[in-house]
């Protein structure tokens, strides 16, 4: 289906507007078929009113208000712009790149260019928000960038450093010659409950929208051990008290059943990966209204990694991803069993984004419960359901369109067409516009 654009100037100049990324006053998109990320069915022949960023009206019918530019998208289905509420906007893959030579050799500026490069991706893949789950004042910058339209992007919300412990999944000095030493790797190192407060508060002041903790061991790093708790629990419980007093949310990395199940307890909003965790886990974290984010991406491309080229891995990891990687996914039917709230999530920058929806339905989850995790779900866990994650009136102009029925054909999901961010066309025709181009 050609993206057709209709308004009262001549064609060639809304072309070229609309093709600029210049917002138009007031915007019809006529959508074939509407998944609006609030209901299970699916609308046909919808008219989605816009105004400047914000969706002012969902009408049944194509309509076309006097004034508008139309958008035809009526041979497509349309849906909320995707969210991935885990992301490390700098990160490169793994099969590519030496991951220590890496991390000793680009500093935080080097990091946020390549920043611009992942999210202008990201954007063109449909994800027109994003959660950053561990960086640092690169990752403020890019999203301030964003939000001003600097560079183009997913809206951001970041976290920072990641805060846990010496030796740690989050300690930048593991594997290292100790003597090494660099400013900022002490930000997100936590050996008390008073450091916990202290460093909640200063990532506060830098411009955290949320924090992110490191409770137990990981795979990706050297010398810790993925199976063990390696925050305390009054540790992990001052993180969250004081976090939540500063209105900001916690996600937590965890893998073990036991550290996951302390930190639901200390109050945390999300947990991240869960690889190991059982059905009492899940039914605990299921009376906590805790969300899982399985980010089943990570681990696929992590084993593909260290099965073809653990030289690029960092020390000692590699027997840590080929035994650990596969767990996630035959663990993730469990998670849907339980019923726990499920938000989506990659834990990647360069690289596919859409991937976790094929991974995550492949392991047998409805590819309508997959669009929610991308949507209502992930706009709930952010915190901001008002603005983003669904089509209703108030909310930002955030759309996407494949060209068939993605809940027929999920690898429609792989493939957007079209792509809008606060009533700004970053996509159309399956090509970036000139606001999305590189």
């Amino acid at each position: 289906m050609g993206f057709k654009l209709i308004s009262g100037l001549a064609a060639g100049v809304a072309a070229v507007a609309m093709a600029s990324g210049a917002l138009a006053r007031d915007v019809v998109i006529h959508a074939g078929t509407l998944l609006d990320g609030v209901s299970e069915t699916p609308r046909h022949d919808v008219s989605i009113l816009v105004h400047d960023d914000r969706i002012t009206g969902v009408q049944a019918g194509f309509v076309t208000p006097a004034g508008a530019s139309v958008i035809d998208l009526s041979h497509q289905t349309v849906m909320p712009g995707f969210i991935d509420c885990h992301v490390h906007v700098s990160a490169k893959l793994p099969s590519r790149t030496n991951a220590t030579e890496d991390w000793l050799t680009h500093s935080a500026l080097d990091r946020a260019f390549d920043a611009a490069q992942f999210t202008r991706a990201m954007l063109q893949q449909g994800f027109t928000s994003a959660r950053d789950v561990g960086g640092g004042d690169e990752t403020v910058a890019v999203r301030d960038a964003i939000a001003a339209g600097k560079i183009a992007g997913p809206r951001l919300w970041v976290s920072l450093e990641p805060l846990g412990p010496i030796a740690g999944h989050g300690d930048p000095r593991n594997g290292l010659d100790p003597g090494l030493s660099h400013a900022g790797w002490d930000n997100g190192l936590v050996d008390t409950p008073d450091e916990a407060r202290i460093r909640v508060r200063e990532h506060k002041r830098r411009g955290a929208d949320l924090i992110k903790l490191m409770p137990s061991g990981g795979i990706a790093s050297t010398g810790d051990d993925p199976r063990q708790q390696l925050m305390t629990d009054e540790e992990m419980r001052v993180a969250v008290e004081t976090a939540h007093s500063l209105g900001l949310k916690v996600a937590a990395h965890i893998y073990p059943a036991p550290a996951i199940e302390a930190a639901v307890r200390a109050g945390v909003d999300s947990v991240e990966h869960g690889s190991f965790a059982t059905a009492d886990t899940f039914a605990l974290m299921k009376a906590h209204g805790t969300y899982l984010v399985p980010t089943l991406t990570v681990f696929e491309v992590f084993y593909v990694a260290a099965r073809d080229h653990p030289e690029l891995l960092t020390p000692g990891t590699p027997p840590k991803e080929l035994a650990n990687d596969p767990l996630p996914k035959r663990n993730f039917p469990n998670a849907l069993k339980s019923g726990v709230k499920i938000a989506y999530g990659t834990d990647i920058g360069e690289g596919d984004h859409a991937m976790e929806f094929g991974l995550m339905i492949g392991a047998g989850m409805k590819p309508a419960d997959a669009l929610f995790a991308a949507t209502r779900n992930a706009a709930d866990l952010i915190g901001d359901a008002k603005d983003i994650g669904s089509i209703q009136p108030g909310r930002y102009a955030d759309l996407v369109a494949v060209d068939g029925d993605p809940l027929a054909d999920p690898a429609l999901f792989d493939h957007v067409s079209f792509v809008m961010k606060g009533g700004e066309v970053y996509r159309a025709d399956g090509r970036p516009t000139v606001a999305g181009a590189p």
